[in-house]
């Protein structure tokens, strides 16, 4: 458990209190999700936030611990983790267990996502969270948020960041030769590191189905926020613009962010934030305080 306090003049009475919760969650299967919560008590809603890392994300990169303290100091009770299979262990910031990394799954992801929010509705990280659940998913995140809340009458809003349209990221030939020799390699332009992906995700792909993201889209009964970067490189903003089509456009809202990339101009180690991400952060957190209304 970790406090800080946000310091006034010593004139001043009041006394603004940040915590700042570290947890070791265990999954349904025995796996350990590491957990980071954020909340200002001085200005607590009762609502809360829950932010979803992407493909090689983790919840202390770069902006992550930023977004955490930026939506407590907003109202929100605030939740950041590491899936089990992200490839963090004990070291929060390397890459230390690329055997995990490489058994992961979209279902695995999608089971823990939605223990986590059991969790947090079972007040398991705070005893005072009662009140509406938002989810923020970057990149991969955002897919894996909208699976695993579309049927879910407890989270009631979702907000996009840069997200992925489609599971199937990979041509015919790469899948044939992922099938060859079992896994597929990728390099991580970060870390230099070289990571490999199993055949088992592959096969868990076709299983949830081409469709999917396109299918949950079009059935997604609740506000739904999709932002993404113009300058998009890993992502194209065309995924976010096919997610659009798919929307029903009385709950959707559309941010398109000029002249920015996949994590808006924020890098890894954090070196501060931009006004891009500012205006990004100001549109989310308005997003869900007009919905959670």
């Amino acid at each position: 458990m970790k406090f800080s306090f946000l310091d006034f003049p010593a004139l001043n009475a009041h006394i603004w209190l940040r915590m700042i919760k570290n947890f070791n969650f265990n999954a349904s299967d025995g796996e350990n999700l590491k957990v980071t919560t954020y909340i200002e008590h001085a200005c607590f809603s009762g609502n809360s936030i829950i932010f979803v890392h992407g493909f090689k994300g983790f919840k202390d990169w770069g902006f992550v611990p930023y977004v955490g303290e930026y939506f407590a100091k907003r109202g929100f009770f605030v939740l950041t983790f590491n899936f089990s299979h992200n490839g963090i262990g004990d070291n929060l910031t390397e890459f230390t267990e690329l055997e995990k990394f490489a058994e992961n799954s979209f279902s695995r992801e999608i089971r823990e996502l939605n223990e986590i929010i059991n969790a947090l509705k079972e007040n398991s990280f705070e005893d005072k969270v009662s009140g509406k659940i938002g989810i923020i998913g970057h990149s991969r995140g955002g897919a894996i948020s909208l699976l695993s809340t579309v049927e879910r009458k407890d989270v009631h809003a979702v907000a996009l960041w840069a997200s992925i349209s489609k599971l199937d990221r990979y041509s015919k030939r790469q899948k044939e030769e992922w099938r060859k020799k079992g896994s597929f390699e990728v390099m991580n332009m970060r870390t230099k590191q070289i990571m490999r992906l199993n055949v088992s995700l592959l096969e868990d792909i076709e299983k949830i189905g081409m469709d999917s993201i396109k299918n949950t889209v079009r059935n997604l009964d609740k506000p739904l926020l999709i932002a993404h970067g113009d300058q998009d490189l890993a992502v194209p903003i065309k995924e976010a613009e096919e997610i659009y089509s798919w929307s029903d456009k009385e709950k959707t809202e559309f941010y398109k962010i000029y002249s920015t990339g996949h994590t808006f101009d924020i890098v890894h180690p954090f070196a501060g934030t931009t006004d891009k991400f500012e205006k990004l952060l100001d549109k989310t957190s308005n997003f869900f305080i007009n919905n959670f209304k």
